[in-house]
């Protein structure tokens, strides 16, 4: 484990280890003279165009429920310690540390490419997901406006998709969620992880408060979206405890329906999460780390399909029933149809000829 730095304000990562990828490591050590150092200034978030060639990014897990997703950003300013997606920064050679959520990439073109791709003569609609990766609404998107730019080629061509986030401003795009949600056209999931605003504010730095979320939950159902409410990670000894008041909470706020994710610790991950339990929880490391080595046969992570989002032994299988006990309890069990993939209909473009035959 590389030795942490002094935790940075609106930071999630305590360090900043090099690419797994480069040939030379950078370590972090104490000399001794931290004591008179100076205090560290913030971190600046750097955010750079990424010239994508596509946009629709397809994979073939058998449990992500989906098989294509839209990630209008590469990094996530929200920091949050226990994201999946860091190691995915190693390819960039940078760091899944601090790197991830300071080196920002977005992608000027996506609606243009999306555009592009959903034109294109054999393609097949499929529900396309957005935010498989990284936040779809991390602070940034506040003034560049990607992903509300990517909605409004879905709705143009009337193309069903999903969208996770953890953020509020998904309330700004309420417009064209509660238009295409009218038409069985979107669902969204809200990612409530912890109702204590000081672990949420540790854990997930840059992400909104609970509440927020809570508020954005409600409002959406308010204007007739589908929410779910994604308890995820679960993190036993850390904020199993609340599952069931997060889910009660969640309800109230109108949301449709639930799931979780047990944490999830590979590559990288492990040891920044590990970090950051030395600095910011020690007095119960230990006892996390044991039990999630007791959800993964254990090891801090196991990979294999089937068992990687729920864990396996008797802590994750505790865990299962106590979310289908609270799912029916709260009455968050709510049947959700299919998207309807047969209004997908390119509309036509300036220029194109009218169709002499065509009914109005």
């Amino acid at each position: 484990m590389n030795q942490p730095l002094p935790p940075l304000r609106g930071r999630g990562a305590r360090s900043n280890a090099s690419s797994r990828f480069d040939s030379q490591q950078r370590e972090a050590f104490d000399d001794g003279w931290s004591a008179d150092d100076p205090p560290l200034r913030p971190l600046r978030t750097d955010v750079q165009p990424d010239r994508a060639r596509t946009v629709i990014a397809r994979n073939n897990s058998p449990d992500v429920g989906f098989d294509r997703s839209i990630n209008p950003y590469r990094g996530c300013e929200h920091g949050c310690i226990y994201c999946y997606a860091r190691p995915a920064h190693a390819y960039l050679g940078l760091s899944p540390g601090l790197d991830f959520e300071s080196r920002l990439f977005f992608k000027p073109d996506a609606a243009r490419l999306l555009e592009a791709e959903l034109r294109a003569p054999r393609y097949a609609p499929k529900v396309i997901h957005i935010g498989g990766d990284t936040d779809p609404y991390q602070p940034v998107e506040r003034r560049l406006q990607v992903t509300r730019q990517v909605l409004e080629t879905l709705q143009r061509f009337s193309h069903p998709f999903t969208i996770i986030t953890k953020s509020a401003l998904i309330l700004r795009d309420a417009d064209i969620l509660a238009e295409m949600a009218g038409r069985n056209l979107t669902r969204v999931a809200i990612s409530i992880t912890t109702l204590d605003r000081k672990l949420a504010r540790s854990m997930e730095p840059r992400a909104a408060t609970p509440e927020r979320r809570l508020a954005a939950v409600e409002g959406l159902a308010r204007a007739g979206v589908p929410v779910v409410v994604m308890f995820a990670p679960v993190i036993p000894g850390l904020n199993e405890h609340e599952l069931e008041r997060v889910l009660e909470r969640a309800a109230q706020a109108g949301a449709a329906g639930c799931g979780y994710v047990a944490l999830r610790l590979p590559l990288e991950i492990k040891d920044l999460f590990g970090e950051w339990l030395a600095t910011d929880h020690p007095d119960r490391a230990a006892r996390v780390m044991s039990l999630v080595r007791q959800m993964r046969g254990g090891q801090a992570y196991e990979s294999e399909f089937g068992t990687r989002m729920k864990g396996r032994g008797p802590v994750a299988e505790l865990i299962g029933q106590r979310f289908r006990a609270a799912r029916k309890r709260y009455g968050l069990e709510g049947f959700r149809p299919e998207l309807d993939l047969s209004q997908f209909s390119p509309p036509p473009r300036p220029g194109d000829q009218i169709d002499l035959f065509a009914t109005g």
